[in-house]
């Protein structure tokens, strides 16, 4: 009896004496050191003493695989109490009034605060997936919509560069011209006001190529069939523009001629210019008549007249009587009509079917019917508006010669916008002063001084009126009678008055007059 007694289930257990690890209480250990649980902890923390209350106790007397409770918990509670501390100093342990439950809902609820909210309204887990796919949705419509613009975007700069050479390709430049304008830079007049501008506009009546059937082709030859000197004032408030008769008597100087050779000094009809010596020969002879620096020029033929008039939908004038000029090829009723390229070449051509057959009466209707023309780009906004201004561009540069100056779209861009501001009543056409040469009725001369003051006027951009020839010639009646209605103040001061010739605006109407 005083012997030991060797037992299978191993020693007795000592109270004094703690029990020795059993295998499965090691393995255990290395579990809770593994997981970085607390000892009591089950996972979802829930406590081992919590599952040890669940679990019924064994009967007296029953064999126990492990330590006593009370022994594992006096075993394990300094190594819980150490865990314990550390977790409440990182924040990874539980709050010890809500207990675990409550502490793992914390948890819970601060990793995802947004998906534990109800029903109220709020995001919910079930609504998540929905929202990410309406985001990624969202996303990608987003960047296709930058995609599509930015191609639109390249696609219209593709299209205005490809229309803004295009144009700029149309014009041609006459650098003869500018070269022979050079070799006599020392005769020409000296600009008076720089900001202003002096532009000689020339339409050539060339028979030449699609020309053809307006007349007889001499050898491809050309004449300035209209000449217009468009003065720009500094301002840019007002444009006056000067016919000048084609049969008007005038000193040309010699000019350097097709062949290359030189014509003779001589008086002569004014077109006889262009076809001698062509642009700089017509500029020359202007400015010797003038005084007047010519700063720019431009020389339009017929299809470039009528595509002008295309581009803007025709224009509107009115009749008196109707047309039937086979020479100009025109036949037209009387009464208010709208004139198509082909019909306002005719119109603005006609002399021998029209009044009384003069080039005087022809000038004032292509004056008439380029003030109708400006008014109609005013009026219907082509001015500002770029899709309807392409097409009168496109028709005006495809057969426009200029200098070097304005060779570019930019340079005309730049001449156009400075004109659109100008008012319609502004815009004033008027031919030179000028009566029937004393040696030949056929042709004409300048009536001095009012030519001399005319032009001294433009040179030094101070203005000019314009009215109807009738109002003019009342006017002349009224004065040299003595019944201008204005009393007799010859003693006092007074300004000079603005010089008034006979002409037109833009803002006439013709149906009216």
């Amino acid at each position: 009896m005083d012997a030991d007694v060797t037992d299978s289930a191993g020693p007795p257990s000592d109270p004094d004496r703690p029990a020795e690890d059993k295998p499965q209480d090691r393995s255990r250990d290395r579990s809770r050191e593994e997981s970085g649980r607390p000892e009591g902890e089950a996972p979802g923390g829930a406590t081992t003493e919590g599952a040890a209350s669940e679990t019924p106790a064994p009967e007296d007397g029953a064999p126990q695989d492990g330590p006593p409770q009370a022994d594992a918990s006096r075993e394990e509670g300094p190594a819980a109490a150490e865990t314990d501390v550390a977790a409440r100093e990182t924040g990874e342990g539980h709050g010890t009034e809500g207990g675990p439950a409550e502490s793992e809902a914390e948890a819970t609820s601060a990793s995802e605060p947004e998906a534990a909210a109800g029903a109220d309204g709020v995001q919910t887990w079930a609504d998540q997936p929905k929202d990410a796919i309406v985001a990624a949705r969202k996303s990608h419509w987003l960047r296709w919509t930058a995609l599509a613009a930015s191609f639109l975007v390249l696609v219209a700069a593709g299209v205005g560069w490809w229309m803004y050479k295009k144009l700029d390709g149309n014009i041609t430049t006459d650098t003869s011209a500018a070269a022979e304008l050079k070799a006599y830079e020392k005769e020409r007049p000296t600009p008076v006001v720089m900001d202003a501008q002096n532009i000689l506009l020339i339409g050539s009546d060339s028979r030449a190529g699609d020309n053809r059937k307006y007349g007889r082709d001499d050898g491809g030859s050309q004449r300035s069939d209209t000449t217009i000197l468009l003065h720009l004032a500094a301002d840019r408030k007002s444009a006056t523009a000067v016919s000048i008769p084609r049969d008007l008597m005038v000193e040309i100087p010699s000019c350097r001629t097709g062949d290359d050779k030189k014509s003779r000094e001589q008086f002569t009809q004014f077109n006889t210019a262009f076809e001698l010596g062509g642009t700089a020969c017509t500029i020359r002879t202007v400015e010797r008549m003038t005084g007047i620096r010519i700063d720019h020029h431009m020389v339009v033929d017929f299809n470039g007249f009528k595509d002008m008039v295309d581009a803007v939908d025709g224009v509107e004038i009115c009749l008196k009587e109707p047309i039937d000029d086979k020479d100009a090829h025109l036949e037209l009723p009387a009464g208010r009509q709208t004139l198509n390229g082909e019909e306002a070449l005719g119109y603005v051509r006609a002399r021998k079917s029209l009044g009384n057959g003069s080039d005087t009466e022809r000038m004032e209707r292509q004056q008439q019917f380029l003030g109708a023309l400006v008014n109609k780009m005013q009026s219907n906004g082509v001015l500002l508006n770029p899709t309807r201004l392409y097409p009168v561009l496109d028709a005006a540069t495809k057969s426009l010669t200029t200098d070097p100056g304005l060779d570019s779209l930019r340079d005309l861009y730049d001449l156009v916008r400075g004109m659109r501001d100008v008012p319609t009543e502004q815009v004033q056409f008027l031919t030179v002063p000028r009566q029937p040469y004393r040696n030949n009725p056929n042709r004409d001369e300048l009536v001095e001084p009012d030519a001399g003051d005319l032009f001294k006027q433009l040179r030094e951009d101070k203005p000019v009126a314009v009215v109807p020839a009738d109002e003019l010639e009342e006017a002349a009646r009224d004065k040299e009678s003595g019944q201008d209605g204005k009393p007799d103040d010859a003693g006092s001061e007074s300004p000079t008055p603005t010089p008034t010739y006979s002409g037109s605006s833009a803002a006439d109407d013709l149906c009216k007059q």
